[in-house]
């Protein structure tokens, strides 16, 4: 029988969970490297998988260069309860852009994208340089590409639905521009759009270097006052899905350029 979740791919062997693995990855990124095939041995050098048998979660990264710090795509995903794709974190990176170390503290500690601590030094020249929340490196632009492989990557293994866990405000905003609705989280959404409108509660919060004015029309700025408290609360809670091929119409803050 064929694999039809996370948990049965990794109880598969190593050389057959990889292949399958590796349809995730945008044919156009491969290209845009000049990466080898991904059916080739050589693409080992490349990617690293962390997919153990009995587990029901999978990381994988894939390097533009052996030995780089960053990967071009790292993805983690999860099964649901009920056996259905669910995407923990995805990254897109621009090895060539310069790097911003929100992800660890000075001493080195990792910061788990400022959640557990925060570099207030990088993170304000990342967010000054036009970076999200969480953003070590630029983004690579190949956001459409990658939602493309991965829904074939999600029919493959025979579902037509699978999720996605934002983890600022900003993500959910893009997974919304993406055909992504709600399956938990939207009324908060709504409460941000309505505190950053005019006469909303969140406007005269806006004055520190990580709450700007020019959030209220911002969403990477309104992400970065969130991520700097102006809820009062953390920005969590926030579940999205996606059927495939279909988008579900959401938009819960619209005319709000990036």
């Amino acid at each position: 029988m064929a694999p039809s979740t996370i948990g049965s791919i990794n109880a598969l062997p190593e050389d057959e969970k990889r292949a399958i693995y590796l349809r995730i990855l945008p044919p156009a990124l491969f290209e845009r490297f000049k990466l080898p095939a991904p059916d080739s041995q050589r693409i080992k050098k490349f990617t690293r998988f962390r997919f153990d048998p009995g587990s029901s979660d999978v990381e994988l990264y894939l390097f533009h260069q052996e030995r780089f710090p960053d990967p071009i795509l790292y993805g983690h995903l999860t099964d649901t309860l009920n056996g259905q794709i669910h995407v923990l974190l995805y990254i897109m990176n621009d090895p060539y852009s310069p790097r911003f170390d929100v992800d660890v503290m000075p001493d080195g500690r990792p910061t788990r994208f400022g959640i557990l601590c925060r570099n207030i030094e990088a993170e304000l020249a990342a967010m000054q340089a036009g970076l999200a929340p969480g953003q070590t490196r630029r983004g690579l632009g190949m956001l459409a590409e990658a939602m493309q492989a991965f829904e074939r990557f999600v029919r493959s293994l025979g579902h037509d639905l699978y999720f996605a866990e934002p983890l600022y405000y900003h993500n959910a905003v893009i997974f919304e521009r993406y055909g992504f609705g709600y399956q938990e989280g939207r009324r908060l959404m709504e409460r941000i759009q309505a505190g950053f409108s005019e006469g909303g509660d969140l406007l005269k919060r806006l004055d520190a270097p990580f709450r700007r004015p020019e959030a209220a029309s911002s969403i990477r700025l309104r992400s970065w006052a969130i991520h700097d408290g102006i809820l009062g609360e953390p920005f969590t809670n926030v579940t999205m899905y996606k059927q495939v091929g279909r988008s579900a119409g959401v938009n819960t803050c619209p005319e709000v350029r990036w």
